[in-house]
């Protein structure tokens, strides 16, 4: 009861805080910014127009023509509000910072209790409610605060879909009953004290596994390279366990497979209305890669620098669709032309995405933010990896959310790197700080009694 008063206490002051930022933010959206971006492309849809804008936009959009540059799913959001109460982006600022600040916190704690004891996953969740980056980005007017809750739903099913596979191995193998099998699992799991979450049935996994994965999806496309690992991974360690992929395992899989293909599939067919050609949702990644490798930056990444749009192309592009595949060519070609210079500036790229220390290009705001979040809990986030290392328990899960780590920064780094791309391994990483904040504390309370 105690903890679970606490856990409302921390939801509480997480919306307190995101709300706060949201009226410091105001009803305006900077220039130049996503958050215009999203807040133009909004009203548009609203006003009945889709997913267009009254201007010639960024990077190659013509003026009143369809566009599939922009996340689908958040643009409805914000276009939902604006349908609603007329366009203020302070509606949508209020709103996103009440859903993130209770559900970042709690899908903390569940991903936390997945292989934590209880009192580790209240101080993540404490840590998550406050932590300034969360905090600032919750009631900002683009993808982030969203699709962080996306990421970590994924991984709290993932780790799900896991212990569920594992338990019911251990009972067709033993032929125990499902309940002596699961309190087994989860004796070994370092869960003392409280209940962890119910489990679920294996086709509830699978479905809710899909839907996240298609929600993350819709938000930023680039989770997909990473979608495709962590189903690698499930059938690894299915293989390991068993010495072969079980049916129930791929079963599983196709399903939470055909969820994510189901939540795509309706923008691909609008594409192809739209452009008479096959693009799979979004037509971003071409021109990421190719402004992100262009040899303007030379050795050294400028995440703000935008690469002109190449004039020789023959022919010209003539569609979104047509831009993103000739611009991830060319950006493939730079990479093939010079793999020197790639892997220099790539090189550059890990300061950009690990930045702690504060810019005079950063706002005072955003400065202050990233001092009181990153850099603040960078020294726990790395001794809590020591920590958990040491752990003989429990070891597949403090694995995998590492992986999650090292290959979705990795994917950064030798693509586009910036700060707020990084809040998603931020997350992850807050697991191992309050741990190490946990193991602190037993070693220093004792010394006071």
């Amino acid at each position: 009861m105690l903890r679970n008063r606490s856990l409302l206490l921390i939801l509480g002051i997480a919306v307190l805080l995101r709300v706060a930022v949201a009226l410091y933010l105001g009803d305006a959206t900077p220039p130049t910014k996503d958050e215009t971006s999203y807040s133009l492309l909004a009203a548009r849809l609203a006003g009945g127009y889709g997913y267009s804008f009254a201007d010639a936009w960024y990077p190659f959009t013509p003026a009143n023509t369809p566009t599939a540059h922009w996340s689908f799913l958040y643009t409805a959001f914000v276009a939902t509000i604006y349908a609603i109460v007329g366009v203020h982006p302070l509606a949508v600022r209020l709103v996103q910072a009440v859903l993130t600040g209770l559900l970042m916190p709690w899908l903390i704690w569940r991903l936390a209790r997945r292989w934590q004891p209880a009192h580790v996953a209240l101080i993540a969740a404490a840590l998550a409610a406050v932590y300034a980056y969360f905090v600032l980005y919750g009631a900002q007017v683009q993808t982030e605060g969203f699709f962080l809750l996306a990421v970590l739903w994924s991984l709290e099913r993932s780790l799900t879909l896991q212990d569920k596979l594992s338990t019911q191995r251990r009972k067709a193998a033993t032929g125990r009953s499902e309940q002596e099998a699961a309190k087994t699992a989860l004796s070994s799991a370092y869960l003392c004290t409280s209940a962890p979450p119910r489990q679920d049935s294996l086709f509830v996994i699978a479905l809710t596994l899909g839907l996240s994965l298609g929600v993350a999806t819709l938000l930023r496309q680039s989770i997909l390279p990473w979608v495709v690992v962590l189903f690698m991974w499930l059938l690894g360690m299915n293989s390991l366990a068993l010495k072969r992929v079980s049916a129930r395992t791929l079963l599983v899989l196709l399903i939470a497979g055909l969820v994510l293909f189901a939540t795509i599939l309706p923008f691909t067919l609008r594409n192809y209305h739209a452009y008479g050609d096959f693009l799979l949702l979004n037509s971003n990644a071409g021109y990421a890669m190719y402004s992100a490798q262009h040899p303007l930056h030379a050795t050294s990444f400028e995440a703000y620098t935008a690469a002109p749009l190449p004039a020789d192309l023959t022919p010209l592009p003539a569609n979104e669709a047509q831009w993103d595949r000739a611009l991830m060519a060319r950006g493939i070609q730079f990479v093939l032309a010079d793999p020197g210079r790639y892997l220099l500036l790539s090189a550059s790229r890990a300061a950009d995405y690990f930045e702690f220390w504060p810019k005079d290009s950063s706002s005072l705001l955003f400065n202050v933010g990233r001092m009181a979040s990153f850099t603040l809990l960078l020294p726990f986030m790395l001794y809590g990896i020591g920590v958990v290392s040491r752990r003989s328990d429990r070891r597949v899960a403090w694995r995998f959310l590492l992986l999650f780590v090292t290959f979705y920064s990795l994917l950064h780094i030798f693509t586009w790197a910036m700060p707020r791309y990084r809040l998603p391994v931020d997350a992850v990483l807050l697991l191992f700080a309050a741990a190490a904040l946990a193991d602190l504390a037993t070693h220093t309370l004792p010394a006071h009694n």
